[in-house]
């Protein structure tokens, strides 16, 4: 095998569908048949706006697949097995990857926007960063892996107990919808969604989530309100990335609450001076999370406990797949998704 095909990136807004070079995988590494790859709510500023970090470069970092090639020194992994691929690639020297913390590596490469990634029919990746999929759990489930640890993880971040708490959730987008299914199923008693797409709050309610609020029709500070008696939410989850739902965010977190920043940031945040004195005075936590945790030596971490949830069926996240799209039609559904041209909540692309 020499070549394959790929999505390639040869400028901002220049995606082709093309054959290139097959990779080889080196001493350490995998080189995986890719089964499915999920579009990231980044990737499509990533192709169409921003950028990357190097052209031309395959993008894609939420995945699962097949082995399919291992390299020299590489144990513990057979062809044909399943797999999911955790895509942050530590450099292992600095103090964070010393912690076994790799979210936070000073010097990491990432699959997908630092090197080659998953829009591809095959991927290349270190040994160590591969999961094997439990029994049960599809390879369109799986490719849901690294989103749903990334909403677990959001919510971990509070380092609350979630059992009988009020959760609010901004933004019903595929991060916000997994952050909601997450804080179910830690036990939150009141989980509200806001919204101004209503297609998404009905696939909330659908989701069983009764409490989700469209903000073209009422103010979501105000919800809250009616919804704890004047308490605040305990926790509040800005998963849209936009100011006002920041500052909504703010306003609705109760007294020793938490504000968790999940949501990419579309453009500058300004908080008035009487809200930061609000937030003061109800010692309002704010933390920042980016990533999730995943470990190499412990079953704990993220990746692991979301696999375990999906095998267990626990933590059911097809209902957010809503389309499947053949490698080769990839481009015109990633250039409508960003002419939003059409409603999608967690696109799978399958070489």
């Amino acid at each position: 095998m020499t070549t394959m095909h790929a999505l390639v990136l040869h400028q901002v807004g220049d995606v082709r569908y093309e054959p290139i070079p097959c990779p080889e995988p080196g001493p350490g590494q995998v080189r995986i048949r890719v089964g499915y790859c999920g579009v990231c709510g980044s990737d499509i500023p990533r192709l169409f706006e921003k950028g990357t970090y190097r052209f031309p470069l395959v993008c894609g970092h939420e995945f699962a697949g097949t082995v399919d090639l291992c390299g020299p020194d590489v144990e513990g992994f057979e062809k044909g097995q399943a797999v999911t691929v955790f895509p942050l690639i530590w450099c292992g020297r600095c103090s964070a990857c010393e912690r076994g913390n790799y979210a936070q590596c000073f010097d990491y490469s990432y699959l997908g926007s630092r090197e080659n990634g998953a829009f591809a029919e095959y991927v290349v990746a270190p040994a160590c960063n591969l999961l094997p999929v439990p029994e049960g759990v599809s390879l369109e489930e799986a490719a849901m892996t690294e989103p749903a640890a990334v909403a677990l993880h959001a919510l971990r971040r509070t380092g609350r107990n979630l059992t009988g708490l009020t959760v609010a959730v901004f933004g019903c987008g595929p991060i916000g919808l997994l952050a909601a299914l997450w804080a179910r199923l830690g036990g939150a008693a009141k989980i509200l969604l806001f919204d101004v797409v209503e297609e998404k709050l009905s696939l909330a309610r659908g989701l069983g989530f009764a409490r989700a609020f469209s903000t073209k029709e009422e103010d979501p500070v105000r919800r809250i309100e009616i919804e704890t008696m004047a308490q605040g939410a305990d926790i509040c989850i800005e998963a849209a990335g936009v100011p006002a739902t920041l500052i909504q965010a703010c306003s609705a977190c109760g007294r020793g609450g938490h504000v968790v920043l999940l949501g990419n940031p579309a453009t500058d945040v300004v908080l008035s001076a009487p809200l930061l004195s609000q937030m003061m005075r109800r010692e309002v936590t704010v933390v920042g999370t980016w990533n999730s945790e995943y470990g190499v030596y412990t079953t704990s971490d993220d990746w692991h406990t979301t696999l375990s949830a999906m095998a267990t069926g626990q933590f059911n996240v097809k209902p957010l797949i809503s389309h499947k799209v053949p490698l080769v039609q990839a481009v015109e559904m990633l250039q409508a998704m960003h002419q939003r041209r059409v409603h999608s909540v967690k696109v799978l692309i399958a070489p």
